[in-house]
């Protein structure tokens, strides 16, 4: 087991990362409590709390101060899942150890929240705050010139090679992402046709209670469609989970982009209601955000990285079933804002 020797007296710098690949975590140190102070190398205004909460890919910087003079003290982890896909449950531990501990002195350990604790999670979200300093200020694009809406789930497809005729796929607004042979990016670059088509939709193609009543057909599209963004095109996007087969928390992460997390609920989004309720001040920054089970997240940004950017699901087994798509952002004026050439030493394979 892993063993963190600490002094008494200190105050300990953490960085917490989620490595896992399809478990979204929670994480204590038993009889000590954490001071957040970033999430995804940004800054947040401190908060303390006894559990972290990170979904794969997430990273959280917090705060220890040892003060409890000697002592083992367990340092946990277990899964968050709040659906009927099942889950391993076991709790992963090692242990911080003052020095001048004896061998002889028992492990203090703690109770880890319920695998099923949505409560606990939303919490850890809500106190998450930009820094929003002078130094250090939150730029939330306060105009959207790109307002969308992603729906997020799993879906069965046919499929005559498989040995019950179906498989499961996820996709983004009823679209499952079909990986090329030639990367997007090296196709836009130098102008390959026949790679990809620019027209993803904003919005689902036929609009339905996302997380209701289910329709009945639960077949994808299939496409390899990117989303074309003009340089410096600020986006407002709502991704709404469903309840396809089965609602569930996804950890949703956007490649090149901060981006500022403006609203979450439960249940379907309501552009009449909820956009009043956004937080335009001091929302965390971050790159990959927690969808709530059979609810929403709105996220904004700034299309002001030019190239193509992947967004999807940060959970392995979602992700390759297809629950991603590519935004495409255009190049701006002059070479600083525009894709950099290729390096000379670019596989061609």
């Amino acid at each position: 087991a892993y063993n963190l020797h600490v002094e008494n007296g200190k105050t300990y710098l953490l960085r917490v990362i989620n490595a896992a690949l399809n478990d979204e975590l929670f994480f204590k140190i038993a009889g000590h409590d954490l001071t957040v102070v970033e999430v995804d190398a940004a800054y947040t205004k401190p908060f303390k709390t006894d559990t972290l909460f990170l979904g794969p890919g997430q990273t959280t910087t917090a705060l220890l101060t040892t003060d409890r003079g000697i002592g083992k003290y367990v340092i946990a982890i277990s899964p968050f899942m709040d659906t009927v896909v099942s889950v391993d449950t076991f709790t992963g531990t090692g242990y911080l150890i003052y020095n001048n501990t004896l061998p002889s002195i028992p492990t203090t350990m703690t109770t880890m929240p319920p695998v099923n604790a949505t409560w606990k999670t939303l919490v850890f979200a809500e106190s998450l705050r930009s820094l929003n300093s002078k130094q250090y200020p939150a730029n939330v694009p306060l105009t959207v010139d790109h307002a969308l809406l992603f729906t997020i789930g799993v879906g069965i497809d046919p499929c005559a090679t498989c040995s019950n005729g179906s498989r499961a796929v996820a996709a983004i607004n009823n679209i499952t992402f079909d990986m090329p042979t030639i990367a997007i990016l090296e196709a836009h670059y130098y102008g390959i046709k026949g790679v990809f088509t620019d027209d993803f939709p904003g919005k689902p193609l036929m609009p339905y209670d996302y997380t209701g009543v289910q329709p009945t057909n639960l077949q994808t599209m299939h496409g390899t469609r990117v989303y074309r963004l003009a340089y410096n095109s600020t986006v407002e996007l709502v991704i709404q989970g469903n309840s396809m087969l089965a609602p569930e928390s996804h950890p949703t992460h956007l490649h090149g982009f901060n981006f500022f997390a403006v609203g979450r609920g439960l249940g379907n989004f309501n552009p009449a209601k909820d956009p009043k309720k956004y937080n335009l001040v001091d929302p965390v920054e971050r790159n990959t955000i927690s969808v709530p089970t059979a609810g929403w997240t709105a996220i904004r940004f700034r299309a002001d990285n030019p190239g193509v950017w992947f967004f999807h699901c940060h959970l392995e087994v979602h992700t390759t079933w297809g629950l991603k798509m590519a935004f495409l952002v255009e190049n701006g004026k002059g070479p600083d804002e525009s894709v950099v050439p290729p390096p000379r030493d670019l596989p061609q394979c």
